[in-house]
């Protein structure tokens, strides 16, 4: 199990994943099929709504579904709660085992949650992966392939992630929350890797490391479709240091940063519409893009005079010449990584300059 080198900024309220990416015998490129322009989406700022405010120990949000809200604790294994919305009842209580720690996200539908735990420390790593039953509260071993990255990328329903197979290679699996179907997009020989996978509403985007702790290191970013088809690499503007990305409609926002670069925390960050020239998109926090409803969003960070931070939210979408700013916080305010569900965006925020500090999760239905 490897660790993302990049780092994991200001404040990490919620246990965040790692990553990096892959190759080996790569088959030959078949375009993903062109998905069409969204044509009925509005571009009004969208209002944010106040979830959950808590103190900075108190619990953090992971996620609101329709019908069950999901909330971690700050214990140090970070015990994850699910919950009825419309009762209050809790349906799932999981306390990780002895060693390991919560990992985000958790991938939820209305039937069904999926939790894993990972031990990083010590001479057996090791990753945990439980299917909770929401209407008995029982948990099972799901029947897929082991996961063998932390990461894992959700889009409602559908998830996806790294295994390892038999021949030791590395594979991005994708996979239905529901019935537990998966198929393999694509492998890697070791020591090479695939990771960072982003899933939207009809594609997946991961990244691929060839030859990681040598001089030859090489990390890209591709994509496929999530039911089905080969995996196309997204042409780079500089080669090898591509981070992470989304994609939608057949356009992709993406990140690149060199595995040397002194501050891994932030990336320059690129759109491609289809077959498009790239077009920059400024400086981002790395590893923060991601897809929602008809839009991809990802955070920025600034430095004010004074020498505080200042974060921001951007979407953009296919046919729209420049990213619009959704949120714009205020100095000293941290944010964690967004997480979507049912076209809904949630953020939280660490009012750390407040006395008492505070945390408070919003969201915005896209």
């Amino acid at each position: 199990m490897r660790r993302r080198t990049v780092a994991v900024g200001t404040i990490v309220l919620l246990l965040a994943g790692c990553s990096s990416t892959k190759p080996e015998t790569t088959p030959t490129p078949t375009p993903s099929p062109t998905a069409s322009k969204p044509t009925d989406v509005s571009t009004a700022i969208p209002t944010w709504a106040n979830v959950l405010r808590q103190p900075v120990d108190g619990q953090h949000l992971v996620t609101q579904q329709r019908r069950y809200v999901v909330t971690r604790g700050s214990d140090e294994a970070g015990t994850t709660t699910i919950a009825d919305r419309t009762t209050k009842k809790v349906v799932v209580r999981h306390a990780p085992a002895t060693g390991f720690v919560a990992q985000s996200p958790v991938v939820i539908d209305d039937h069904w949650a999926l939790i894993e735990d990972i031990r990083s420390d010590g001479p057996d790593p090791q990753i945990k992966v439980l299917r909770y039953d929401l209407s008995t509260g029982k948990a099972t071993t799901p029947a897929i392939p082991p996961v063998s990255e932390p990461e894992i990328g959700a889009y409602d329903g559908t998830f996806a992630y790294s295994s390892t197979d038999a021949k030791n290679r590395s594979c991005l699996i994708v996979a239905d929350l529901a019935t537990l179907k998966s198929r393999t997009v694509t492998c890697v020989a070791a020591p090479g890797y695939v990771a960072d996978p982003v899933v939207s509403a009809d594609t997946v985007t991961f990244s691929e490391i060839i030859a990681p702790e040598s001089a030859r290191r090489c990390k890209r970013v591709l994509t496929a479709p999530v039911t089905g088809g080969t995996a196309v690499p997204v042409p780079a503007a500089t080669n090898c240091i591509q981070w992470s990305g989304a994609t939608l409609h057949g356009a992709t926002v993406w990140s690149e940063v060199g595995a040397s670069d002194p501050d891994q925390y932030q990336s320059k960050a690129y759109v491609r519409e289809a077959d498009s020239p790239a077009r920059s998109l400024g400086t981002i926090v790395t590893d923060t893009i991601l897809a929602c409803g008809n839009w991809i969003l990802w955070e920025t960070r600034t430095v004010t005079s004074t020498g505080a931070d200042t974060y921001r939210i951007n979407r953009w979408r296919p046919g729209l010449d420049k990213p619009q700013t959704m949120y714009a916080g205020k100095p000293g305010v941290a944010l964690t990584p967004m997480t979507c569900q049912d076209s809904t965006i949630y953020v939280e925020a660490a009012h750390l300059a407040s006395t008492p500090t505070y945390t408070e999760t919003i969201s915005a239905e896209l």
